[in-house]
């Protein structure tokens, strides 16, 4: 491994933490009543008809045919985004691909799949579902609604995530009990959350996942959202509460599923011990299989080699029936 030791932040990325100490972090526990807080917000989206709406787009991409998207999720929020289709072969997977906390302007191209239709949404106020007032900045949108656990906006990105699910069974009943889901840092933690109270999803792949263990991602020196939250919890302590709730790492105690999880040992915008955090949640499964990266959100040497092994292993996991 190569762990970065030079970088321009005034605190250190690792956490002080080395391999085996990252490791052995366990998730909080969950508070009274999350089970039933998901499982009901669950039971009231699979209610909703997504209504999915697709216009396909003049292409000369060789693999895809790509198609605008929108489709309604929880509060007739209207979600926007895009559907690639296979240009060879039969629909036989399907596959929803999150999207960090910047958004997205396109779809990804590039992810080593076959005869599997992609949906990327993009989470509401953010890219293509961008809507006032919430923010698009991260920095503010990690706070709208912070307050109210019923309101707060992570709580809607987990709906349209089961949303997407129900618009691809609506365009495609036969994929059944073979979706699955790919997030990376904000959508990785989306993802977790999500996964948990979903058994539609068969599988899922998380990158850096964001929203793990919240007493430290309220407490570890971070750029980004993860600072947004910490500054606004000094003048608001009880905020925590709601954000219990909202933790990622106790949602992944609960999965079930397949799962292949990619976390950094370096990491200024989400703390190397809240990734592992949500990793180590997992149940013990043979199924399972963590990488270990170098470090997230920053360049480094070394970063193209080890994206080329997880996009191999990622290629590989979504292939599998």
């Amino acid at each position: 491994m190569a762990i970065p030791t030079i970088h321009p932040y005034d605190f250190d990325p690792t956490a002080g933490l080395g391999i085996d100490q990252l490791r052995a972090i366990r998730p909080p526990e969950a508070p009274a009543g999350f089970d039933d807080f998901w499982r009901a917000r669950y039971d009231a989206a699979l209610r909703i008809n997504p209504r999915p709406h697709l216009i396909e787009r003049a292409s000369i991409d060789a693999k895809w045919r790509i198609h605008d998207l929108n489709y309604a999720s929880t509060g007739d929020f209207q979600i926007g985004g895009w559907l690639l289709l296979p240009r060879q072969g039969q629909v036989r997977r399907g596959l929803v691909v999150g999207h960090g906390y910047g958004g997205r302007d396109r779809p990804d191209f590039d992810i080593p799949v076959e005869e599997t239709a992609l949906l990327f949404p993009c989470f509401r106020g953010l890219g293509r579902s961008s809507r006032p007032p919430i923010s698009a900045d991260p920095q503010w949108h990690v706070l709208d609604h912070i307050d109210d656990r019923d309101r707060y906006i992570l709580g809607g990105c987990v709906e349209d995530l089961w949303l997407a699910v129900s618009a691809l069974l609506r365009l495609y009943p036969g994929l059944e009990g073979k979706i699955g889901y790919k997030g990376i840092s904000f959508s990785g933690g989306i993802g977790a959350l999500g996964i948990a109270y979903d058994e539609r999803i068969d599988r899922g792949h998380l990158e850096v996942p964001t929203f793990g263990n919240m007493p430290l991602w309220l407490t570890l020196p971070s750029i980004g959202s993860a600072h947004a939250a910490q500054i606004y919890r000094k003048a608001h302590p009880g905020v925590i509460e709601t954000l219990r709730f909202f933790d990622s790492a106790t949602a992944a105690s609960r999965i079930r599923q397949p799962m292949l999880m990619a976390v950094a040992c370096f990491d200024p915008a989400v703390a190397p011990p809240c990734q592992f955090s949500v990793a180590n949640a997992l149940p013990p499964s043979n199924c399972n299989e963590t990488v270990i990266l170098d470090a997230g959100h920053f360049d480094y040497p070394g970063s193209a080699a080890q994206h080329a092994l997880l996009s191999a292993k990622v290629g590989h996991f979504f292939g599998a029936t």
